[in-house]
């Protein structure tokens, strides 16, 4: 599978661009348990061309994580296009413009998933992006605005038409936000289009090895994308990658292994902002971490890890859990 220049081998993963949760610690971190593309956050075009720093702070890429994919989002051609030429100095290796973002303070402003309702908009914002910067651009979306709007297959050949290097389709509805399961049906129905030459991108529901074979095996997608179950669990990566590659259930490591892997991550995003802002950073992924599910009586030192202030305070009590 090929996007611009950039080739992936056989059965690509991606870190899915998450806000609050894909900062550059957690990146690399992803990266070098197997991801084989990362995306930052989400950043508003409205707010990097008006030159905001902690926006245009979203921008710090390193080596070690390419290839890396810039992620912004807007309703307008003008800053989109400004954006993308901020984004292009910052020397990402894609470009990726988000129009499946749901939440309300987005969507329901017309930006993210908001421009499902807006298909003329959102094509003549990416041939604008498209036809400004020389890196390669994406687009992730969702299926439609809701149930009765489905609308990915017509879309997805109008994006190409943009000039669009991939296409990521996650599969849910505006409306379904994070709830129920993805139809990964559609997904598929993209993929097998022959109208459709660029590489497809499934997204949705993949929170196992084996869930992601299957969205390989049965709709053929080119690449998968991991969102929300690599939150507190950045060796997932590792874990899919290995069954893809052999077929046989991972291996468990230890819990102290887990949960050394998870202190590395705590001290990046310290070292990175600074001990309270690190922590806050933090907590995000402690409490979504599947390492403490199933420990009995676990809610008390859950509650008590959420409320550290410290770094020698959060590991006294990660280093006491019993398993």
């Amino acid at each position: 599978m090929q996007i611009g220049n950039i080739r992936f081998d056989r059965y690509p993963v991606f870190l899915a661009p998450m806000e609050d949760v894909t900062d550059i610690s957690f990146r690399r971190l992803c990266k070098y348990f197997g991801a084989d593309m990362v995306y930052t956050e989400f950043i508003s075009s409205d707010a990097l061309v008006r030159h905001i720093n902690k926006t245009k702070a979203k921008l710090e890429i390193s080596a070690e994580e390419r290839p890396v994919a810039v992620q912004i989002y807007g309703r307008e051609i003008e800053p989109m296009v400004e954006a993308a030429l901020i984004c292009e100095s910052a020397e990402p290796d894609i470009l990726d413009l988000n129009f499946g973002c749901p939440v309300k303070k987005i969507a329901g402003k017309g930006a993210g998933a908001g421009m499902l309702r807006n298909p003329e908009q959102m094509a003549a914002i990416t041939r604008e992006v498209v036809k400004a910067v020389r890196i390669p651009v994406t687009v992730k979306t969702r299926l439609g605005w809701d149930n009765d709007s489905k609308i990915i297959v017509d879309l997805a050949e109008k994006l190409q038409d943009c000039g669009i290097a991939a296409l990521t389709i996650h599969g849910r509805t505006r409306a379904q936000m994070y709830t129920g399961e993805a139809d990964w049906t559609l997904i598929g129905a993209v993929k097998n289009n022959p109208r459709m030459h660029i590489p497809v991108i499934g997204n949705g529901d993949i929170t196992s090895p084996a869930k992601c074979k299957e969205a390989f095996d049965k709709y053929g997608v080119d690449a998968v994308m991991v969102g929300r179950a690599g939150v507190g669990c950045p060796w997932i990566f590792k874990e899919i990658k290995d069954y893809l590659k052999t077929g046989a259930i991972p291996r468990k490591e230890s819990f102290e292994t887990y949960l050394d892997i998870l202190k590395k991550q705590i001290l990046q995003s310290v070292e990175r902002l600074d001990e309270r802002r690190g922590i806050l950073h933090s907590r995000r992924h402690i409490a979504a971490s599947p390492l403490f599910k199933g420990i009995p009586d676990f809610k008390p030192v859950k509650i008590a890890m959420l409320r550290s202030e410290t770094v020698e305070d959060l590991f006294r009590i990660m280093s006491g859990i019993n398993v």
